[in-house]
């Protein structure tokens, strides 16, 4: 197959590269063009499991969906999940092939993931006509110039044109996307075909002197300004905003959510920020934990370490009283394994080797083992009589004790967590348990809230997906964008 690959690059971290990604996946798709996403390394700790067992960042699974395909290990061969300030677990075609790598030892390390990065893009050349590419972060860091796998040192490696957007909401656009322009090499400003403004409120024609000036400058075509899309949900790659930390409009049950220092795959709770009968609330260093009917601990990435900053906070206390007064508490992944009597990482898998004590709401223990559990399932809700539930595990933690011989869910091989016999505390490694309506509403129902009505949680993301293209399809160039991914026009290289 002929195949061609367009990159998107960013001025910054958050300028909008994976939604544009996203965006333009959907654009193609409805063009009926045979379209993937790939980004070759990514760093994030919202992550999804793949149908054949991998594990990929959370923003190629939705960019996937946006192309109207199903997640595949190829779509992001290098995720970085970091563990430590300095350290992270690298996971190279879908598998953990490091589990603590300092960033120094990665930089090094670099070389012997571009042949897997370069494989996979081969693979999904050979089996759709366009690849679209995120980048990560900024082209212009220039500490990490060198073995650059993420931006100009891919796009140098298979040869592809580039986009370089910029998000004009955080103020200096201009300087940003000039200043990218300028650090870069010779050969690097040559594949830059154009620009890509992003999340714009007001006027345009008050741009437009700007834009003029832009394209005089540097030679090189504005290809489109997007609006800034309030109230847009697509799934984060890594942190919360803080629109998403901060207290949200009162609502009948309230759900308080502990921010821990490596807290994972927080979008498993994105089902419910979105529920209109929903008030969630994250609570971050050095806030009290306020009334709530349900307290949740996220997935974490480091479980020991963030299980002593959130006893070292006060919230344990606070996460007791709750229970004293009748509330309820929930825990996801590494959540869950908090709850037991004591996790034990003899190995070092995620830091220094040793245990430490658990809440002691369960009983159970838990030892992080090397093998990670990577899959999908599907089961039932023991909440309530045949309500079905699906989601994925990640997680390299195996939980022993009789605890378990009550479990939150029934798979179809097996069982997962552990309800208390008290009905007060539930625990389980699946992510994504929220997202099928009526296990939503099982589990709101156990929390406490009267009627649940869930909307449906992938209608809505999709519905975000096609509000995406159809902001695209609007305000950018697309006929000019295929073109310019087609290799039919060419710019000025230098400026």
């Amino acid at each position: 197959m002929d195949s061609k690959t367009l990159m998107i690059q960013g001025t910054t971290s958050d300028a909008g590269k994976s939604t544009l990604v996203a965006a333009l996946c959907r654009v193609f798709s409805r063009q009926g063009l045979s379209v993937a996403p790939f980004k070759p390394q990514n760093m994030a700790l919202n992550s999804a499991v793949t149908a054949d067992g991998g594990e990929i960042g959370r923003a190629q699974a939705v960019q996937a969906q946006a192309a109207r395909l199903e997640p595949h290990v190829d779509m992001n061969p290098v995720l970085l999940k970091p563990n430590t300030d300095t350290g992270c677990q690298v996971i190279v075609q879908g598998q953990a092939a490091e589990n603590n790598m300092e960033a120094w030892g990665y930089h090094a390390y670099k070389p012997r993931v571009m042949p897997a990065i370069l494989q996979s893009h081969r693979r999904l050349r050979a089996d759709y006509r366009y690849i679209l590419v995120e980048g990560a972060g900024s082209p212009a860091e220039i500490n990490l110039r060198e073995n650059d796998v993420a931006n100009m040192g891919f796009a140098e490696a298979v040869d592809c044109p580039v986009l370089l957007v910029a998000d004009i909401d955080k103020g200096g656009v201009f300087a940003h996307l000039v200043g990218t322009l300028a650090l870069l090499s010779a050969s690097e400003q040559a594949r830059i075909k154009g620009f890509i403004i992003n999340r714009f409120r007001g006027e345009l024609s008050f741009l437009q002197p700007g834009l003029d000036w832009l394209e005089q400058h540097t030679g090189k075509p504005v290809l489109g300004v997007l609006p800034y899309l309030a109230g847009l949900h697509l799934e984060a790659e890594d942190s919360l905003t803080n629109s998403e930390i901060a207290p949200t409009v009162e609502k009948p049950l309230r759900v308080v959510v502990p921010w821990l220092q490596r807290t994972s795959n927080h979008t498993d709770l994105d089902p419910l920020a979105l529920h209109p009968q929903v008030e969630v609330r994250w609570i971050g260093p050095g806030e009290a934990i306020p009334p709530a009917d349900l307290i949740i601990l996220p997935g974490s990435k480091s479980v020991r370490s963030d299980l002593a900053y959130l006893q070292q906070s006060g919230w344990e206390r606070a996460i007791k009283r709750h229970l004293r007064l009748g509330g309820k508490v929930l825990g996801i992944c590494g959540g869950y394994q908090m709850l037991g009597q004591a996790i034990h990482d003899p190995q070092g898998i995620e830091g220094q080797p040793g245990s430490s004590y658990g809440l002691g709401l369960l009983d159970m223990e838990t030892t992080l083992e090397r093998e990670k559990q990577l899959r999908l399932v599907t089961g039932e809700l023991t909440l309530a009589a045949s309500v079905p539930v699906s989601g994925y595990e990640i997680h390299m933690g195996v939980s022993r004790g009789p605890a378990l011989s009550r479990p939150l869910v029934r798979l179809q091989q097996g069982h997962d967590g552990a309800l208390s016999e008290d009905n007060q505390v539930a625990g389980t490694y699946l992510h994504g348990l929220f997202e099928l309506p009526s296990a939503c509403d099982a589990l709101l129902t156990w929390a406490g809230l009267e009627q649940a009505a869930t909307p449906d949680y992938h209608q809505l993301r999709e519905a975000g997906i096609e509000r995406l293209a159809d902001a695209a399809e609007a305000h950018l160039d697309i006929k000019k964008i295929i073109a310019i991914a087609d290799g039919r026009i060419e710019s000025p290289g230098r400026w």
